[in-house]
């Protein structure tokens, strides 16, 4: 049995590299978090680590975005991780094969994983939570099957975009930054 060594959260956050004012701030938070919280993944935690993904699909330039009907926004795909994961690679992983039904995604432009963008943003209380904060980590995700991409729920619906009709889409600026980060890339 082969066994992967996946770097741990504290790993991932000392060896990654913001690019901004803004993300340096944000990752100096999700540091300091990842270094001192048990389990910086609690969703009891009012500002805990995500893990989120954009799919693309490179043959045609597209880019997958999916109604979060919570935030009322076209946003990338992910969440929280399940009890016992710690790994955001493959927790932004199953959120997108859950979210989107595609089971070919594969990281994108360079097949290592890599860790394209560390955002915190708000999420707004609801009926089961108090407003809190996640601390996202962001990857980007290729398919060769885009037709076989479908919504988990209806009240989820995705969309296959040009990166131009996301950036005019989305209202939130930090995904505009990681779409910028994910073409520039390519």
């Amino acid at each position: 049995m082969v066994r992967i060594c996946v770097p741990s959260l504290a790993e991932l956050l000392y060896s990654y590299q913001p690019s901004g004012a803004a993300e340096v701030a944000d990752l100096a938070r999700v540091r300091a978090l990842a270094g001192t919280c048990a389990d910086p993944w609690s969703r009891s935690v009012p500002l805990h680590v995500t893990a989120s993904a954009l799919i693309v699909h490179p043959a045609s330039g597209r880019v997958l975005l999916r109604w979060h009907q919570r935030q009322q926004a076209w946003l990338q795909v992910g969440g929280h991780g399940d009890p016992g994961e710690t790994d955001p690679l493959a927790i932004a992983l199953r959120e997108a094969e859950e979210e989107t039904g595609l089971t070919d995604l594969v990281s994108w432009p360079s097949p290592d994983g890599e860790l394209r963008h560390v955002v915190i943003v708000s999420v707004p209380a609801n009926a089961e939570e108090p407003a809190h904060e996640h601390a996202d980590l962001r990857f980007v995700f290729a398919t060769r099957n885009p037709d076989s991409a479908r919504p988990e729920k209806a009240d989820a619906p995705v969309r296959w975009l040009t990166p131009a009709e996301a950036f005019g889409l989305t209202s939130e600026a930090n995904l505009q930054e990681t779409l910028r980060r994910a073409f520039d890339a390519s």
